[in-house]
């Protein structure tokens, strides 16, 4: 890669890191280490594929389908070679948040650990202030689409703390 791409792509990955990282921390349920390490494969993608990106939609949504696809794909492989039993979720969307443990916090959390790959995702979208037009692009769907997948997954959440 050139120079110029060397520089792009540093640049991505100091603006990126954090998004991808509390993305990646979600996904494996708040082990650090290990969403340090999905973190590296999703920019080791970045890195191959940063020629190809066409620039149709934002490098930030761009990545953001790289992290999901990497996240699910890790999901997926564990599935085939075990099955795990649901544990509970410790996500981290700030620093503010890792040191914060509340119990309200600490059932939200453990509300979301209990949904699906997908309603998790985008639910912790959603925490992190996504719009709801890029959650869209990134997934693929309509904007009305998450609209209404995110009002059923609030509901199923306020289900779960009610009945703990």
């Amino acid at each position: 890669m050139s120079k110029k791409d060397t520089s792009l792509f540093e640049s991505i990955h100091q603006q990126y890191f954090p998004m991808v990282l509390q993305m990646c921390l979600g996904f494996v349920k708040g082990d650090y280490d290990k969403a340090r390490d999905l973190s590296q494969e999703v920019f080791i993608k970045v890195w191959i594929h940063l020629d190809s990106f066409k620039g149709i939609s934002s490098y930030k949504t761009w990545i953001y389908r790289i992290t999901v696809n990497t996240c699910l794909q890790l999901i997926r492989k564990k599935k085939k070679n075990v099955t795990l039993p649901i544990e509970t979720i410790a996500l981290s969307f700030t620093e503010e948040s890792k040191n914060d443990t509340s119990e309200a916090s600490n059932r939200l959390y453990k509300a979301i650990g209990q949904l699906n790959e997908l309603d998790r995702l985008l639910i912790m979208m959603v925490l992190e202030g996504q719009e709801y037009d890029d959650i869209a692009d990134v997934l693929g769907i309509q904007p009305t689409n998450v609209r209404v997948k995110i009002h059923r997954i609030k509901k199923r959440l306020k289900n779960i703390l009610n009945h703990e």
